[in-house]
């Protein structure tokens, strides 16, 4: 397989590239190809799938393993002739066989890795967020604490207020006829939650258990039942029950049973610890996506639209394994959340971009600062996969090329070049 021909095109990150696949490499590929389609093939006189290649090609015609052959041979011959033609493929637009003779040849039209600029990407000035543990924040996590570890318990001493929980009937009407999915018994609200529309659950406040009253609300205009969307309606409701969340007092005991400690003092020390590793996690991370974001704003050059969409792709399937290995299938998924394929492409799109545009960014500068990667550098970071995926490094090997890892870890090698020099304010 050889690059007979390479030459850019008008449009931005296009090439034409013209590739011969040698008779050797097709004949083997027409061996392949015979043999898993022979199993399927008829032909009078053998047994099925006993015909041999040159009596099924005379009956059918020479070339009729000719497609098949050629789209195996396709993928490696593209990749040799890129890798000659000094330019990385994004997508395939169109091929176009040109010549059958001792092998083929072939016209492919592809899309490129873009040659990109960045400058004035070392001394980057970030803001330092915050690290410091106040008062408040200890006690804003201890109030998570005491809402965890609360219960339910009934009122019976005033009337209904936001954040309880009333225990209701209810039966909507709209001109003065019940309509379907208005009715229920012993619904448990949670008044503030906003699960039911507007103006439902601020009624509810005010009145008293065994209390029976009417509202008035109206549907949203976009409401999903079409039938009852923007029309008045009447909800008569029977108040059973209130309920209200009860915290547990801060101290000793409290601190006990929620941690290892024995006193609250210990308890907020401990909290105070937590939460200052949180907040410089929180930190770093900000700084990062603050350097993330400048990179992405100081890269020049134009993008081609295939990259985003590969990137998309890649985070969709991501997406599927992880929802599959907890046993959920995408097709129920996206019913379930009433999208479908292109909706969930689209919730990814813009993070898809971010990612393109910040590996493009490192990866420039890797080569303008000519990052090299040492065989220490893989094993250190092969180990590392190996650890975070819980497998032996032989795994990790045989999974991800060192070319691969290679480009990554340059990437990695180039941003923390480039953290290290960011000047905080």
């Amino acid at each position: 397989m050889a690059l007979k021909e390479s030459k850019k095109l008008e449009q931005a990150n296009s090439y034409e590239l013209v590739v011969t696949v040698d008779g050797e490499t097709f004949e083997k590929a027409l061996n392949t190809v015979y043999k898993k389609e022979v199993k399927k093939i008829n032909v009078p006189g053998f047994r099925k799938g006993k015909a041999p290649r040159h009596v099924i090609e005379k009956m059918y015609g020479k070339e009729v393993f000719y497609d098949d052959a050629m789209q195996d041979c396709y993928p490696e011959a593209l990749y040799n002739a890129a890798e000659e033609a000094g330019v990385k493929i994004v997508a395939v637009e169109s091929i176009e066989v040109t010549e059958v003779e001792n092998g083929f040849t072939f016209k492919a039209n592809i899309i490129v890795e873009p040659d990109m600029e960045i400058n004035n990407y070392l001394g980057i000035e970030v803001t330092k967020k915050s690290t410091e543990v106040t008062d408040e924040l200890i006690d804003e996590e201890i109030e998570k604490v005491r809402d965890r570890n609360s219960r339910m318990v009934t009122v019976e001493d005033r009337p209904v207020a936001n954040g309880d929980i009333a225990v209701i009937d209810f039966e909507g009407f709209v001109d003065g006829v019940a309509f379907d999915g208005g009715k229920a018994e012993n619904y448990n609200l949670t008044i503030g939650s906003g699960n039911f529309i507007p103006g439902f659950e601020e009624q509810i406040i005010g009145h008293n258990t065994d209390e029976e009253f009417s509202i008035n609300v109206k549907f949203p205009e976009e409401y999903q039942a079409e039938e009852l969307a923007g029309k008045d309606a009447e909800f008569k409701i029977k108040l059973h029950e209130i309920k209200a969340k009860e915290l547990p007092e801060v101290d000793d005991e409290f601190v006990k049973d929620v941690s290892e400690k024995e006193t609250v003092a210990e308890y907020r020390d401990e909290l105070k610890e937590t939460i200052a590793a949180r907040l410089a996690d929180e930190a770093e991370k900000d700084k990062d996506n603050q350097i993330a974001e400048k990179l992405i704003e100081l890269l020049e050059g134009e993008i081609p639209q295939a990259m985003y969409d590969n990137q998309v792709n890649e985070m969709v399937r991501d997406f599927e394994m992880r929802i599959r290995s907890q046993g959920i299938d995408m097709n129920t998924y996206l019913q379930y959340m009433g999208i479908d394929l292109d909706g969930l492409k689209k919730m990814y799109a813009d993070e898809a971009k971010k990612r393109v545009q910040l590996r493009l960014a490192l990866e420039t500068i890797s080569k303008k600062e000519n990052i090299e990667v040492t065989d220490a550098d893989l094993d250190e970071a092969y180990n590392k996969m190996a650890e975070a995926y819980k497998v032996d490094v032989e795994t990790v090997k045989g999974a991800v090329p060192a070319e691969t890892l290679s480009i990554d870890v340059k990437a990695e090698k180039a941003l923390n070049m480039v953290k290290d020099s960011a000047v905080v304010k």
